[in-house]
């Protein structure tokens, strides 16, 4: 058994309520053991201490939107690159992203089975995970990056990785049943078009309310795996809404009657804020980007924050997620900043990467929250969070992380 202390910080636990001043947590193994004050905690002889004096505890911050094995690339690089290059590059992605504070994640497409083992074992370092396997997309639509030049710049497919485009009720359940056959924790489909995909429109919809029904029946009522969906044009989200689908990625066009629909169907929205401000940015630095990408990008970002802000406002539950892989794995704590430009506070920021993504991960009497009985992921903040919430957006400021009672990271001093 090993024990470790951390104690006299600031903590923010992760519920929403006022912090606790000199408080410490005891962990034994990968278990938080006790919570409280400094005074009332008394550690076992042995016990390896982080001083936290001076400086913030949080739970682990959870991410419910990313894409470990990818950053987008120009098509010239996309279609050049070795095929296996990638799982190496994904090693530094997910390094990144533990360094930052993010102790777990849920994977929108690209990542298979392996790497989520590989993870778990051990063997590389990064968060711990959540998989989708490969986004269910139709022909032509976001998803299928076949260009009107003949190029198909769509992620290969390989062992363990199976095929996403299906078109069709039938064809439909039969890729489901795949990507759960390949392991996938949770099934992810593409409900409209989107701001990177060459022929389509965020506005356009994807898949017929039948289609998404059996996605969610074949899915969650066979198999009990949910279903989400990247879904940015009103009538497509309500479709997803009302076939059963749980999680709404993107959300860009929301009007009154999604609004209604979410909160009727206790239904979670990530925002993914970040996505198309930093497709805009990235087109202004470098080529990565696709002129249709940062033309849609351009169109849609006060549309996109407009949608959040009535969503928020009305009540509907709002999970932390970026879309990291659109932009460089390891700035994702931008959102959060983004997020209070809509109105949050930084407080129901926290909430939203923390106990709220745990509950849209299915997690949330695991992670999420510093609480005895919780798994131990715990990150120190060298700086007041709540006071200045952009200071999460420089890793140097996350000083301590510690994922399942392992330290990762430890520059408390």
């Amino acid at each position: 058994m090993a024990y470790t202390l951390i104690k006299n910080g600031t903590l923010i636990d992760g519920l929403g309520g006022k912090p606790l001043e000199e408080a410490s947590v005891l962990v034994k193994d990968n278990q938080i053991v006790k919570v409280g004050k400094d005074s009332s905690i008394n550690a076992p002889e042995g016990v390896e201490t982080i001083d936290a004096e001076g400086q913030y505890i949080l739970p682990g911050l959870i991410d419910t939107h990313v894409h470990m094995t990818m950053e987008l690339k120009n098509i010239q690089d996309a279609v050049s690159t070795p095929f296996s290059y990638r799982f190496y590059e994904s090693t530094q992605f997910l390094k990144r992203t533990l360094n930052t504070g993010i102790t777990s994640v849920r994977d929108a497409g690209f990542t298979d089975i392996g790497t989520k083992k590989a993870v778990d074992d051990g063997l590389i370092e990064g968060p711990r995970l959540q998989i989708s396997i490969n986004p269910l997309t139709i022909t032509g639509g976001h998803g299928d990056n076949w260009t009107r030049s003949g190029v198909d710049a769509t992620l290969q497919t390989y062992p363990g990785m199976p095929g996403g485009i299906c078109d069709g009720v039938e064809e439909v359940r039969k890729t489901v049943r795949q990507m759960l056959r390949a392991g996938a924790d949770v099934i992810k489909v593409h409900a409209t078009g989107g701001v990177t995909s060459p022929t389509d429109h965020p506005e356009f919809t994807q898949f017929s309310y039948e289609e998404l029904k059996v996605m969610v029946d074949e899915a969650y009522y066979r198999n009990g795996v949910k279903v989400m969906a990247h879904a940015q044009g009103a009538q497509g989200i309500k479709n997803a809404v009302r076939a059963g689908i749980y999680s709404i990625e993107h959300g860009i066009y929301i009007d009154d009657e999604v609004v209604d629909l979410m909160l009727e169907n206790d239904t979670f929205l990530v925002p993914t804020l970040l996505a198309p401000v930093s497709v805009l940015e990235s087109g202004e630095k470098n080529d990565r980007m696709a002129p249709y990408a940062i033309e849609k990008s351009k169109e849609v970002i006060e549309a996109h924050k407009a949608s959040i802000a009535k969503a928020y406002e009305a009540g509907v539950k709002i999970a932390m997620g970026t879309d990291a892989g659109v932009m460089e794995h390891g700035t994702n704590l931008r959102e959060l900043g983004l997020m209070c430009e809509i109105g949050m506070t930084p407080m129901e920021a926290i909430v939203a990467t923390t106990k709220t993504a745990a509950e849209c991960l299915g997690w949330e009497n695991k992670t999420g929250t510093v609480e005895e009985g919780k798994w131990a992921d715990i990150i120190v903040t060298a700086m007041n969070p709540l006071e200045d919430i952009r200071s999460l957006e420089n890793a140097d400021n996350v000083t301590v992380v510690m994922k399942d009672g392992k330290i990762y990271k430890n520059i408390a001093g």
